[in-house]
């Protein structure tokens, strides 16, 4: 119902009405505060999962699946932090991401893609990164 629609918190993005609205500005603060952390204990949680519990998947497999992979998450780390002023190129994003250099990850955990994956993974990249980050790959 719409008193129910009323009563819940914003999600990040959204926007609350002011007619009727039972948010002050503190509890919207609060909620979006809120928000962002549990917005960071979920990405943690996906890190750990993936380098963790699942290393075994490949990235490829993920982008052709998924549209995204690990080095995605680490570039959307690195993005983040340069948007906040902080200095932080693709190569440290990925060490803080992978915990460890990448090299020594792909060493440890990256097997040989196949032909098929090399194709697919194209079209993914192309599709869900951009054609002009290809060359930047």
């Amino acid at each position: 119902s719409n008193a129910n629609a009323s009563a819940r918190p914003p999600c990040s993005g959204a926007t609350t009405s002011t007619k009727n609205s039972v948010f002050t500005t503190a509890f919207i603060n609060t909620t979006s505060r809120a928000i962002r952390e549990i917005e960071a204990a979920a990405f943690r949680t996906l890190r750990a999962h993936l380098m963790e519990k699942r290393s075994d998947v490949q990235n490829i497999d993920l982008m052709n699946l998924a549209g995204f992979c690990r080095n995605c998450l680490s570039r959307w780390y690195q993005e983040a932090a340069n948007e906040r002023g902080i200095e932080m190129n693709k190569e440290e994003a990925r060490e803080i991401y992978y915990g460890m250099p990448y090299d020594t990850w792909k060493a440890q955990n990256q097997t040989a893609a196949s032909a098929a994956q090399k194709a697919a993974f194209d079209v993914a990249f192309a599709e869900n990164v951009g054609a002009e980050a290809s060359t930047k790959k």
